[in-house]
């Protein structure tokens, strides 16, 4: 490859002798005025050639990028070659670097974290999907304007102006009621700021339930150690000052409140194992018939003849599912319409099937449920009378554990009951878990 400083003195020098043959040959033809009018008519015709190529140039550096250069002789044809070279590396960089730009914002769409582009002045300058949907903003209607014009919550502007980001900020968003995001302000290039938002909803939610549980089995097993405390050490100070039955009754009592901490514990041994456990093993075709039965000699027990419990079968079908689960969740079911259901009630526990798949249903005409308390049955520990759920012998974990069995085999729970009518509860199966069976004709 030519040296460029050689290939210009090389293209001068031609030019010279472009320039000086011609005069001389005119001076030796004619006289010397006539070459030196050769010569300068020479150098006007370079001059203009190297000016009309000029402002080729001039043009070229005006128009739209990717122009192919002038056309050129000589030394225009190298500066030419090489400004053209110049361009296509120019062009490609700017075509690479445009590229990534794209994929940098195409991967910031994309994040399920908002991203916010502060300037200086703390003026939007951009921002993803994300963080429109955080902070209610619109990308191309808000760029340009303080963010805190926009997002005016207390917390968030004092978080701003404090300019302390060494601990992000909790936020519970003002304009979507329920949602809590977590904030973090990054500083980055000169003085500009880069928002961070995520969405810790149910993160907050899980937080709140695991403190609401912590406290709730506190409190449950609170009252009965309580009792049963206070009876042993009254029974260990002073034995003798008690007679032979007073002191039965007590230890009965005690015994009682025992009984309620084993089947509290159990309960929960029981629902944790449920929520930790996988997919579920050893499944088998149930017969429903059976498990009805089962669970009706088990409800009839547990009433002792306070009430009247009857079975209504449908068509002969199986379920397919964990015997265990599905009989720990009928009976929770049924047991609880014996505690609920005053002496000389009704319940009536049922199977039904056709195309859509098959239920278990547990009804009674006890004192119901007012319909505000419905939604939130199946929460742990939730009690419509607490007082008289305790006096039951509940622990208010019987429809979590039964929400999550059914959950796991794929079944819907419906609560349907009124206030002073009873209830009725059904456990609904899809139709890939029933196995009907054929009938004769």
């Amino acid at each position: 490859m030519i040296h460029p400083s050689r290939y210009i003195w090389s293209a001068a020098l031609a030019v010279l002798a472009a320039l000086l043959l011609p005069a001389a040959i005119v001076w030796a033809a004619a006289d010397l005025k006539w070459g030196l009018l050769c010569l300068l008519a020479s150098v006007l015709l370079v001059f203009a050639y190297h000016l009309r190529k000029l402002v080729a140039l001039v043009h070229w550096t005006r128009d739209p990028i990717g122009t192919p250069t002038p056309y050129g002789l000589g030394l225009w044809d190298y500066v030419f070659a090489n400004l053209s070279r110049r361009a296509r590396v120019g062009y490609d960089q700017r075509e690479r670097l445009s590229q990534a730009l794209s994929r940098f914002r195409e991967a910031s769409q994309a994040m399920p974290d908002g991203v916010v582009y502060l300037s200086h002045h703390n003026t939007i300058e951009w921002i993803n999907i994300a963080a429109e949907t955080h902070f209610e903003l619109d990308g191309e209607r808000d760029e340009g304007q303080p963010v805190t014009n926009l997002v005016r919550q207390p917390d968030f502007v004092r978080y701003i102006e404090t300019a302390d980001y060494s601990e992000p900020l909790i936020l519970r968003s003002l304009r979507q009621t329920g949602t809590t995001l977590q904030i973090q302000i990054v500083p980055f290039g000169e003085d500009q700021h880069m928002i961070l938002s995520r969405d810790i909803t149910q993160i907050d939610r899980l937080e709140t339930m695991r403190r609401d549980f912590v406290a709730n089995v506190s409190h449950e097993l609170k009252t009965p150690l309580t009792v049963v405390s206070g009876f042993v050490e009254m029974l260990h100070d002073g034995l003798e000052d008690f007679s032979a039955e007073d002191s039965r009754r007590y230890l009965r009592l005690a015994l009682d409140q025992s009984g309620r901490m084993q089947r509290l514990i159990d309960d929960l041994l029981a629902l944790s194992a449920l929520e930790t456990a996988g997919p579920m093993e050893g499944e088998e075709p149930i017969d429903a018939h059976s498990l009805l039965r089962i669970v009706l000699q088990e409800a009839e027990l547990l009433s002792g003849g306070r009430h009247r419990i009857e079975l209504h079968s449908g068509p002969a079908a199986s379920v397919v599912g964990a015997h265990k689960e599905l009989h720990s969740a009928l009976s929770n079911l049924a047991s609880n319409a014996v505690r609920y259901t005053p002496d000389g009630g009704t319940i009536r526990l049922g199977w039904l099937a056709d195309e859509q798949g098959g239920e278990f249903w547990v009804e009674d005409n006890g004192i119901g449920i007012p319909a505000e308390h419905i939604p939130r049955l199946t929460e742990r520990f939730y009690r419509v009378d607490r007082g008289r759920s305790r006096e039951t012998g509940g622990t208010g974990l019987g429809l979590a554990i039964v929400k999550h069995i059914l959950t796991r085999h794929q079944a819907q729970l419906d609560v349907r009951s009124e206030s002073g009518e009873g209830s009725r509860f059904t456990m609904r199966f899809p139709a890939r878990r029933v196995l009907r069976q054929a009938v004769a004709a």
